[in-house]
């Protein structure tokens, strides 16, 4: 695996860098997305740094998205994060003419795409990558590069709860508060503050679960019950993680229809069986317990479900 000194040697190389993520990003994509374009610019005026893909009105408050179609890739760094396969990448569908490819990331290892690749699979967020790779450059950090490190690590690790949490986690938290003194109790607000649409979005679909015998529960969402109770189909994943304390679900996953990507998204959690590789079978992946998949079909949703209620139920057997 590369160092991060290593990193910062091939970002000096370039006066173009453009930062880009995966689809369909969550808090822990742009925290990192937009904390490193400011890291390279603060610590390197001379630089610019372009991060690109398309974001939810929701989260638009941790930075803006920028435009590269001007831009020569062939005079230029790509720094993709958060990604382990190339068919997650967003923004880019230029992959191979840029000049050279750094990966940082915190999945499982799925393909290799960059030049330079840092993966540490046991971090709790490539935002948590982000600050270690500050820290081993001593870089410059701002208030506002720290308060999005810190909404990366708390939005993937559901404040502090996942088991991926671990020691080191805690530690570089408590050392970025020290080091930047942000009021961070203050960031939860724009983060998880909800219109009371989506509450009753909520209420609708603890009333609709359905729970297989092996303790598996699930939902589909299709575009008419989205757009009666006015959520679009990113509301039901940003619900997901809210079951993992209830007694009765081991493994659960939500299928939100999204008609104009044509697409149906599978958010699929675990307290327990190992669900990743399942995902990996339908064109998704992520971690051992929290992972995803993009369907374009209901009797794939259908034949998901049965996959998850095995593992579930090979689990319970064990």
């Amino acid at each position: 695996m590369k160092s991060f000194k290593e990193i910062l040697k091939e970002i000096k190389k370039y006066n173009n860098v453009v930062i880009a993520r995966h689809i369909g990003a969550d808090p822990d994509a742009l925290g990192s997305q937009f904390s490193l374009k400011e890291l390279i610019q603060t610590n390197f005026k001379n630089k610019s740094v372009y991060a690109v893909g398309s974001i939810a009105s929701r989260f638009r408050f941790m930075g803006a998205l920028d435009k590269i179609d001007d831009l020569d890739p062939k005079e230029s760094l790509l720094i993709v994060l958060d990604t382990p396969d190339k068919k997650r990448i967003e923004g880019i569908d230029n992959l191979e003419e840029f000049a050279s490819i750094i990966k940082i990331d915190h999945h499982p290892f799925v393909e290799k795409y960059g030049n330079i690749e840092y993966i540490e699979d046991q971090a709790s967020s490539t935002s948590q990558l982000i600050f270690k790779f500050a820290l081993d450059n001593k870089l410059k950090l701002t208030k506002k590069i720290a308060e999005n490190i810190y909404i990366g690590i708390v939005g993937d690790t559901d404040r502090f709860l996942h088991d991926y949490t671990t020691n080191e986690t805690i530690r570089l938290v408590s050392k970025l508060l020290d080091m930047t003194n942000i009021e961070f109790t203050k960031l939860y607000e724009p983060l998880y503050i909800r219109p009371l649409s989506e509450i009753r979005f909520q209420g609708y679909i603890y009333q609709n679960l359905t729970l297989t015998e092996n303790h598996v529960a699930y939902i589909k969402l299709t575009d008419d019950i989205m757009k009666k109770y006015e959520v679009d189909s990113a509301a039901a994943g940003n619900m997901i993680n809210d079951l993992k304390f209830v007694q009765e679900i081991i493994v659960w996953v939500f299928f939100s229809e999204d008609v104009k990507s044509k697409i149906i998204k599978a958010n699929i959690r675990s307290r327990g069986p190992i669900i990743n590789d399942i995902a990996a079978n339908y064109g998704g992946g992520g971690h051992i317990y929290a992972s995803g998949a993009r369907l374009t079909n209901w009797v794939d949703a259908e034949n998901l479900i049965k996959d998850l209620d095995e593992v579930a139920k090979n689990y319970l057997a064990q």
